[in-house]
């Protein structure tokens, strides 16, 4: 994976730039939509490139690990042959997936004991075989195995808990280094920042990542229950160390404000299920604010979802005919909100990145902030 910085805006630390892939170029600032079981919820995969924009979708290891399987994934040839999706694809480690199913895991040095939430049966992730299991499903990025710190752990436990994602990691960098890709392209490892909301920690757990220089790094830990303003001091801190040559991943994160803040800090990659998520229930995020669609006063509104056009189906569907899908419980009503928002979060990295390439990114960022937080 190559990585080149194509620009920083003036008065900001946002960047736009380019990731080389085995499976094709992405241009950043990036969303990139979740396809937690090798599929986006709802969402089929022309739909994905054509009608969204998607350059990149996730997958999620703890989910594909348990169904199909990685036997299925190996003798189909990986991921990206199971489910028609020929760009890039990020695996997540798993590791937020297994601590939070609370009660029914067991954390250790050696790495985490889990019930599945399917059946009960129960499994091991160890730095070592996550890594196995993401060269199996065949991401073209795969994350370092994590202890995902809670937003509000005291700083004994954040501290311990740093001091096992720190160990783990080298354990991972070493399985990763001694194996290769399954399926003849190229794989690359991100290490994940940890810390909690403690500037020290970050700090360290920053340092200690960028010392394996490797292709690109994430941020994780964040969003998880911490005041908003904690996540954007906590990106400043990390982002001071992190090396400005190499691409930055904010896990999990988030609405289209914390976004935009995000980039301000020269995060350039992002995912979240809220666009999906949020759209199933009936929740539109649009470029004059945020449209609850099951409300009444859309039933005679008869102009398109976004003014603006940020996706496709905006030029399709008006909003009365989309409140009449949720009131009816038509499915289809589920799936347009879905497209929808997801090519609204595409729209606007794709925006900003033009912003940021004109030099106008901090103004465009202020004005966008107050239209996104109005509730319509």
């Amino acid at each position: 994976m190559r990585f080149d910085l194509n620009h920083t805006a003036q008065n900001t630390k946002a960047r736009a730039g380019k990731i080389y892939t085995g499976h094709g170029e992405i241009e950043t600032p990036i969303f990139m939509p979740v396809g937690t079981i090798g599929s986006v919820k709802g969402v089929h995969m022309k739909e994905l490139k054509e009608d969204i924009g998607a350059q990149i979708i996730l997958g999620n290891t703890y989910h594909l690990y348990l169904r199909p399987g990685t036997s299925v994934l190996e003798q189909v040839g990986g991921l990206h042959r199971f489910n028609s999706w020929s760009g890039p694809i990020l695996t997540d480690s798993g590791g937020f997936q297994v601590f939070s199913l609370g009660d029914i895991r067991k954390l250790s040095e050696e790495g985490a004991l889990f019930q599945s939430h399917i059946d009960g049966s129960r499994h091991q992730f160890t730095p070592e075989n996550v890594m196995d299991i993401q060269r199996s499903i065949g991401a073209d990025i795969i994350m370092a195995f994590d202890e995902c710190t809670p937003g509000d752990a005291d700083h004994a436990y954040a501290k311990k808990s740093l001091a096992l994602t720190q160990r783990w990691l080298e354990r991972c960098i070493k399985r990763f280094d001694e194996t290769k890709p399954l399926y003849g392209y190229e794989q690359t490892l991100f290490p994940i920042v940890q810390g909690c909301v403690y500037p020290e920690l970050r700090k360290k757990a920053a340092e200690h990542v960028a010392s394996f220089n490797r292709d690109g790094y994430a941020i994780g830990g964040l969003a998880v229950g911490e005041p908003e303003q904690d996540m954007y001091s906590m990106i400043e801190v990390v982002n001071e160390i992190l090396p400005q040559d190499r691409p930055r991943y904010l896990m999990g994160v988030g609405t289209p404000v914390n976004i935009l803040e995000a980039i301000d800090r020269g995060v350039d990659m992002f995912d979240c299920v809220m666009p999906t998520r949020n759209g199933r229930n009936g929740m539109l995020f649009t470029s004059k604010g945020v449209i609850n669609i099951r409300n009444k006063k859309w039933a005679t509104d008869f102009s398109p979802i976004d003014p603006d056009g940020t996706s496709h189906v905006d030029l399709l569907h008006s909003k009365a005919y989309l409140r009449h899908l949720f009131q009816a419980k038509e499915m289809l009503g589920a799936q347009i909100a879905s497209i929808h928002n997801l090519a609204f979060y595409l729209w606007l990295t794709k925006e900003a990145r033009k912003q940021i390439l004109n030099d106008t990114f901090k103004q465009w960022k202020e004005m966008m902030i107050k239209q996104l937080s109005v509730r319509l």
